[in-house]
């Protein structure tokens, strides 16, 4: 037997604990063995705690809630670096309980202003990185009470929705309070003044890394005098002037990288930006209408600089940064992370280019431009895909999210692009979403449940989807107690029971009673997860066994109580499909019978006929 120390945390009083020596362990644990008994009392503190990170934060509560000793092992501050709230209820009330803990809290991911409101009452001082998204709410005034408060932040990003009601006031104050700061990233800001620009290169003297993403105005000269900045992304902002960009930033003398995508930068301040800087490495004009109807335009590289566009074939691109230029630039691409021998200016490059490269394909899938068929055919899928096995998790979340848009022709009739999605398939793509899907993290959980829901419309990658057990996952997913995953897992369930070979598998991987659960469980306020699981539900009926499945697990109550008491058009048309799936059974089962004698039943159906909607009636 291997003999491991057991690491104890010291306490005050009573319950401090003594270092067992290795026989009293030993002892322990064969006593244990003995009479068939697993103390799990008995485990080495670092193995709990290690199990602890593992888990989410309510399996960590239910788990820290057991006993004394693993109370305090789920306070210890290693558990307590990082805090994303995106996915919960975060107010002044859940900060006071959380406080206590987080006096070495270091990131923070939240969503929406109220929670951007309550992140003050945290008492985290040694904050070093914020996150937030949904932020078209949060003022100045909110913004710079929080940087006031954490004055040793290096990061704060805040996107990638738009800021609108955040000014260049509230960046004065990010560069008066935070000199420590050395990433600034913010999107959909109106005006970005000379003066909050200048402020920040006063104030941030270890600022390198600087995004102002779909902005409206941003001052160029300012920008040039930011000497300390190495990347810079300006994508998707307006009005800039780029004869003065490319008169100015030129001279920037420790500028790395430069991110212009989707502006309407033309060929001649590109050719003169990568002529003249002698620190310029990668230059990114993804999505630039102006570069891409010039045809003269060079898209070779220049002095040892790399240019991205849609129009060159970026795999090569990117294995140019490398000295093995020999290998395909996609496994370069792939596979730089794993190398044992790393350049850290190249892994400094590859890390922005990757945080780049997730935004401006997520943005461009959004909006999905014409023409870019073939792009997304031969690059774009491939980029996603290597994007997601990222060791950045927001990077590994926008890329989730971009494969589940991008394949999206028509969200009204629920119409994807067949081609994309087959691609997305052919590249090894639905491993790699069911493997994000079985993360702890609860965010990607939700965005790679959304693009397995999305891509499974089509039906050889519904086949591909099940042979590869997506179905378990998505059935152990709607079971979550997040209302954003199982909401995206029932929609993949959804999908997957369109085709009648998938339906006794979702039975038997518990996919019924789950969906019948959500019902019960978001019985109001989850509109999209009703709506999911009702339709779910609706095809699952149309099979005999399984109809008979959503009976014993109280389905028929549960539709009839959406049938009566939802408002939500949505709703109420999966919810009477599912009832008339399940009452057509009459010459098989007796659900038609179990239709009628539930209380309210026939009532509640009468009264939607009656609907102004179509579909519901």
């Amino acid at each position: 037997m291997s003999r491991r120390v057991r690491r104890k945390i010291s306490r005050k009083g009573k319950d401090k604990l003594v270092l067992p020596g290795y026989q009293e362990i030993e002892d322990e644990i064969l006593s244990s063995e003995v009479n068939g008994v697993v103390d799990w009392t008995s485990l080495p503190d670092d193995t709990v705690i290690q199990l602890f990170s593992c888990l989410n934060y309510r399996d960590r509560a239910s788990l820290s809630s057991t006993c004394r000793t693993w109370r305090a092992l789920g306070a210890s501050p290693c558990l307590w670096n990082s805090l994303d709230l995106r996915a919960h209820k975060f107010d002044v009330s859940i900060t006071a309980s959380l406080a206590s803990r987080c006096s070495n809290l270091q990131k923070l991911r939240f969503r929406g202003a109220d929670s951007a409101d309550a992140i003050i009452h945290l008492q985290a001082r040694n904050l070093r990185e914020i996150s937030g998204d949904y932020c078209r709410k949060i003022t100045d005034a909110t913004l710079s009470v929080i940087v006031a408060r954490h004055e040793v932040l290096e990061s704060l990003q805040l996107g990638p929705d738009f800021c609108e009601r955040i000014s260049s006031d509230a960046i004065k104050a990010i560069a008066l309070c935070c000199p420590n700061l050395k990433k600034l990233r913010l999107s959909g800001i109106r005006d970005v003044f000379a003066d909050a620009i200048n402020a920040l290169a006063r104030h941030c003297p270890n600022l390198t890394d600087i995004g102002f993403l779909d902005c409206l105005n941003v001052d160029e000269v300012a920008l040039g005098n930011v000497v300390s900045v190495r990347f810079l992304s300006v994508a998707g902002t307006s009005n800039m002037k780029w004869g003065v960009v490319s008169h100015l930033w030129h001279k920037l003398p420790k500028l790395t990288g430069l991110d212009v995508s989707r502006t309407d930068i033309g060929s001649t301040a590109v050719s003169r930006l990568l002529a003249s800087s002698q620190s310029l490495k990668v230059f990114c004009a993804l999505n630039c209408p102006a570069l891409e109807e010039d045809n003269s335009f060079t898209t070779s590289r220049n002095k040892g600089k790399l240019l991205l566009a849609l129009f060159t074939d970026i795999f090569k691109g990117l294995s140019s940064l490398f000295a093995d230029t020999t290998k395909k630039g996609r496994n370069v691409f792939f596979n730089w992370r794993n190398s044992r021998n790393k350049d850290k200016n190249i892994d400094e490059i590859m890390t922005w280019l990757e945080w780049i490269l997730s935004h401006t394909l997520l943005r461009t899938a959004e909006s999905n431009p014409q023409g870019l068929d073939n792009f997304w055919l031969k690059q774009g899928a491939a980029l996603l895909l290597s994007l997601m096995q990222s060791s950045q998790e927001d990077v590994q979340e926008r890329a989730a999210t971009g494969l589940a848009t991008f394949v999206v022709i028509d969200d009204e009739n629920a119409s994807i692009d067949c081609g994309r999605a087959e691609a997305v398939m052919r590249d090894g793509g639905i491993r790699l979403l069911l493997d994000l899907a079985k993360s702890w993290r609860e965010g990607l959980q939700s965005e790679a449940a959304k693009a397995i829901a999305n891509l499974s419309v089509n039906a050889n990658v519904a086949k591909a989807v099940a042979e590869e057990g997506g179905i378990n996952i998505l059935a152990g997913l709607a079971r979550s107690t997040n209302r954003l995953v199982a909401e995206e897992a029932a929609g993949g369930l959804w999908n997957l029971s369109v085709g009648e070979e998938h339906k006794s598998a979702i039975a038997e991987a518990g996919g019924v009673k789950a969906l019948v659960d959500l019902i019960f469980k978001w019985s109001s306020g989850g509109d999209g997860v009703l709506e999911r699981a009702a339709g779910a539900l609706a095809n699952l009926a149309a099979d005999d066994k399984c109809s008979m499945e959503v009976a014993v697990a109280g389905g028929v109550h549960a539709l009839v109580m959406l049938a009566r008491n939802c408002k939500i058009e949505g709703v109420q048309e999966q919810a009477a499909r599912a009832l008339a799936n399940l009452a057509a059974h009459g010459d098989s089962n007796s659900n038609n019978a179990a239709v009628g004698q539930e209380a309210g039943a026939l009532e509640a159906l009468v009264q939607l006929t009656r609907s102004p909607h179509e579909g519901v009636r």
